[in-house]
């Protein structure tokens, strides 16, 4: 009997922890669902959290790429800014071994070109150079400089030209100019650094005044003027026909005579009949029968 009791107890016991097995079980499958709807909505709060991590480090990405597109821009100004200035000079020619001849601060040099940039010189083009006296870039030549006039044609690359105070000199024509029509009394521009003849300048104003052609207008076509005639003749003429006596006297020839007055009181046609007669009286004097390298400028 005690052993079937002592069984029995055991039993008992078993059966009761049996029991707070099964309610402790049946409580926790109560509460899954609330564990199970919490999980959710700890993973839809982290996977926020993940997608708003993305986005932050795409903006973070974004501005750091600005940044170091930024940086670069800046080292590229500060890399611009401490270059080395760059001198500024006027194509001469091209060379055979593709070298350049250059005019700059007053030196006639021979320097190396980028390939890109010797293809497309040209004489008379402005060429900057880097402190290794390299072309660097090109652009067309400055057009501004010295008015001068051309006195006469050498040859095909070269003129002889009058500037300022009556300064004879033997220039070089640009290769724009060596294809144009050139002839004496034209007006160009003279680069002032290089002496090189760029470009050949219009002047309606004054082509309109040069007698290309010695007119054949006499003194005895112009009548009532005798007094100004005699007055003319001999402020142009005589300097040229007696220069000897001019040069022994001192006596200096006038550069020019203005005519002025009210239009058609004859002011043309006495220039051309000075023109005329001191045309014949230097074909007299020198022997040349085409002299006409003598102009009048008329106003009025």
């Amino acid at each position: 009997m005690a052993a079937q009791e002592a069984e029995l107890a055991e039993l008992r016991d078993q059966a009761g922890l049996l029991e707070e097995e099964v309610a402790t079980l049946r409580r926790r499958l109560q509460e899954a669902p609330k564990r199970v709807r919490t999980l959710e909505e700890r993973l839809l709060e982290t996977k926020g959290q993940l997608q708003q991590a993305v986005s932050q480090n795409e903006k973070l990405t974004y501005t750091l790429r600005e940044a170091r597109d930024h940086i670069a821009a800046l080292r590229e100004e500060v890399e611009k800014l401490t270059q080395p200035p760059a001198a500024y000079g006027t194509v001469l020619c091209r060379n055979d071994d593709d070298t350049v001849d250059v005019f700059s601060g007053g030196r006639k040099m021979r320097v190396a070109a980028m390939p890109e940039v010797i293809a497309e010189l040209k004489q008379g083009d402005e060429v900057a150079l880097n402190e290794s006296f390299s072309v660097i870039l090109s652009r067309a030549g400055d057009r501004t400089g010295e008015v001068v006039t051309i006195r006469e044609i050498v040859d095909g690359t070269r003129a002889l030209i009058v500037g300022r105070a009556d300064e004879e000199r033997v220039c070089e024509l640009s290769t724009g100019l060596q294809s144009a029509v050139i002839r004496a009394g034209d007006t160009v521009l003279m680069d002032s650094r290089s002496g090189l003849l760029v470009e050949k300048l219009s002047r309606p104003e004054v082509e309109e005044l040069v007698l290309e052609e010695v007119p054949d207008v006499s003194y005895d076509d112009v009548g009532g003027l005798d007094g100004q005639i005699e007055q003319i003749a001999d402020a142009v003429e005589l300097p040229f026909v007696h220069s000897d006596l001019f040069a022994e006297h001192k006596l200096p020839a006038p550069k020019g005579i203005l005519l002025y007055g009210p239009p058609g009181c004859g002011k043309t046609l006495i220039a051309k009949a000075v023109a005329n007669s001191l045309a014949k009286k230097v074909a007299e004097v020198s022997g040349d029968a085409a002299a006409k390298s003598y102009f009048l400028n008329i106003k009025g």
